[in-house]
């Protein structure tokens, strides 16, 4: 097994982890190195990763450093450590299959084999939109149809209709995330629609509550694609100088406004709203 490191400078992480994600859909492991450097890690056998002139190329001048090195054949068996529970606002209780249920009854559990799927709750940008459908679910509005944006591993979707959304439906690019998420949503016992679409280029469904943890790029393609609205949106997988563009982008188009951000090191996400919603959430 190899291991592909590809470090980049901090300022332009996200607009370089959208390029590598095009090499590796089942996502990236990422490491903090320093203030100033993020490191992205593809793994793969050999000949199937991409070239080092291949990655200077796509990632530009973000690109720091790439390094590759040989890993033990018993890593497959030896990642599944790096996976552990997350508990998200004294509600949720987020797991892989191979670790135990929760032992506070009180705890929803969900459970997310992350499979070839990217997305099992641990990096920061799904918490943030785990603890905003807690919240929704707190203040009342977890009901209704949801659409998840890139569903991945089917965790916000899984999640959501346990909190009580329903009907919930899930979309992503890749057929093996669609299958992922199908498979998740079935060891949970709820029901999720997945399908596969190309948000940049299908036709979107509508939805009166819509969770995106996208990245900015996508997210500004988006904004003006819809036909109408939804009137609560989660979009998250953004940098925290990156939120004023992106909820200025969906006033300026949709008309809605913004109700919360919540903030987790350097990653952050918003709680938007078409007008007429009236419940705040406070930020934490």
């Amino acid at each position: 097994m190899i291991r592909l490191a590809v470090r980049v400078a901090r300022a332009d992480a996200a607009s370089a982890l959208a390029e590598l994600l095009a090499f590796s859909p089942a996502g990236v492991e990422e490491v903090d190195c320093d203030e100033h450097t993020i490191e992205y890690v593809l793994y793969g056998a050999p000949g199937e990763l991409p070239s080092v002139d291949t990655l200077t190329a796509t990632v530009g001048d973000a690109l720091v450093e790439v390094a590759t090195s040989e890993i033990a054949d018993d890593w497959s068996s030896r990642w599944r450590s790096f996976h552990v529970p997350i508990e998200i606002a004294g509600t949720l209780y987020v797991r892989p299959p191979w670790r135990e249920r929760p032992t506070d009854p009180s705890l929803i559990d969900v459970v997310i084999d992350p499979g070839q799927a990217f997305g099992t709750g641990s990096h920061a940008t799904t918490r943030l939109c785990l603890e905003l459908l807690v919240a929704l679910a707190r203040s009342g509005e977890a009901r209704g149809q949801l659409l998840d944006l890139g569903t991945g591993s089917g965790v916000l979707a899984i999640a959501a209709a346990k909190l009580g959304f329903s009907p919930v439906s899930g979309v992503d690019h890749e057929p093996e995330s669609v299958a992922a998420a199908r498979e998740n949503a079935a060891a949970n016992g709820v029901s999720v629609e997945c399908s596969q679409l190309d948000l940049r280029v299908d036709e979107l469904p509508h939805a009166p509550t819509v969770t995106a943890n996208l990245l900015r790029p996508l997210l500004l393609e988006l904004a003006p694609r819809f036909a109408r609205p939804p009137a609560l949106l989660i979009a998250s997988g953004l940098l925290t100088d990156q939120l004023d563009e992106v909820a200025g982008v969906f006033a300026e188009h949709q008309g809605m406004r913004e109700r919360t951000r919540r903030h987790d090191g350097e990653w952050s996400a918003l709680l938007l709203e078409a007008p007429g919603r009236g419940r705040i959430l406070s930020p934490t």
